[in-house]
């Protein structure tokens, strides 16, 4: 299964520019040919993506990727999930400043 952070930067890198290749879009996000390959054969497989050839491309091998309805619909909920991830995140970080602060403070009292 593609890490829903990866799904997410390949989606978003493809719906901006369809026309990248498994390389450009490699170099990209940060991640090997290899795997980016992977994601895109997985992301293919759940009919978020769609491959078709440049009409007008001088490489016939040259593809668009093209994001479905589906993919379009998936994106949205990886970044629904993204959103409650970081403000789950960010509510705990809150919490233990919270208490951080509360500790050095009773530190401080301590000590003097």
């Amino acid at each position: 299964m593609i890490e829903e952070e990866i799904e997410y930067k390949i989606l978003k890198s493809l719906d901006e520019n369809p026309q990248l290749s498994q390389r450009e879009l490699a170099a990209e996000i940060g991640l090997s040919l290899g795997k980016i390959n992977y994601c895109i054969k997985a992301l293919m497989g759940k009919g978020w993506i769609k491959a078709q050839n440049f009409k007008n491309s001088k490489n016939k091998a040259a593809y668009l990727y093209v994001l479905t309805p589906g993919g379009i619909d998936g994106k949205v909920k990886l970044v629904r999930n993204f959103i409650q991830r970081k403000v789950l995140e960010y509510d705990e970080l809150r919490q233990e400043i919270g208490n951080l602060r509360k500790e050095s403070e009773e530190m401080e009292r301590r000590a003097k």
